[in-house]
């Protein structure tokens, strides 16, 4: 039995429609997802109430000098969230900024470096000057990450035999891109199948649309739950 958790993207634009979701969907999905569209609107109240229910994983991929990323991380003292987001191309000082303000508030957040967005390919990636394919990227990403002490990573299922390999077990790896078999893939590049991910290793995923636009979410939610499960 797979110990993967799943991740819903409560990616809404109103608090009305993502306290509905986190009332329908608790006690089937183990984490809330508040990513940049609820926060930048209604900013920490938002977080307050979803993190009543169940675990926050804010998804705000910080990425700038140190000093901002850690007074920005320092602002969310006492809010309820366990998983939060930084953009590994941040740079070791940046990441160790990031993991040295989680330490210092309460409760302290596990800190996860975004490596490659699940959006791009090698092509993408090129024309943003990144040398190599996405999984040699990730690579050398995730040797940035342990050597600056982050928690964890956020990349596709794809890489993530390559990074179990690279990293210990309490590492942990966060991964979007996740497309029940039969669902459209939208704007993602590298995906895989729920049972595929947790395969693979991932300590958890992130699934939005295949829930959120299921004529029953609820269903939709607990049949990924059961595909991890049996995986």
């Amino acid at each position: 039995m797979s110990s993967t958790r799943l991740i819903f993207a409560l990616d809404v634009p109103t608090r009305k429609q993502a306290l509905e979701y986190v009332a329908m969907l608790s006690g089937t999905v183990d984490v809330f997802k508040v990513g940049l569209q609820l926060f930048v609107r209604y900013g920490p109240s938002l977080v307050e109430e979803v993190g009543r229910h169940a675990p926050v994983f804010l998804d705000l991929k910080l990425h700038d000098i140190p000093a901002t990323v850690s007074r920005a991380i320092g602002s969310l003292d006492s809010l309820p969230v366990s998983l939060l987001t930084v953009h590994a191309a941040g740079g070791k000082a940046m990441l160790k900024a990031a993991v040295e303000a989680a330490a210092g508030i309460n409760p302290s957040p596990a800190i996860l470096g975004v490596t490659v967005l699940t959006s791009l390919d090698g092509a993408d990636l090129q024309s943003t000057g990144c040398m190599g394919s996405p999984v040699e990227v990730v690579r050398r990403r995730i040797r940035l990450l342990t050597d600056s002490s982050v928690h964890g990573a956020v990349a596709s299922p794809l890489e993530l035999p390559d990074i179990r390999s690279m990293v210990n077990d309490s590492f942990i790896t966060v991964t979007p891109g996740i497309r029940p078999q039969g669902t459209d893939t939208g704007d993602q590049r590298r995906v895989a199948t729920p049972a595929m991910a947790a395969q693979n290793g991932a300590t958890y995923i992130v699934v939005g649309r295949p829930i959120r636009d299921a004529t029953n979410p609820l269903k939709a939610a607990m049949a990924i739950k059961k595909e991890l499960q049996d995986a």
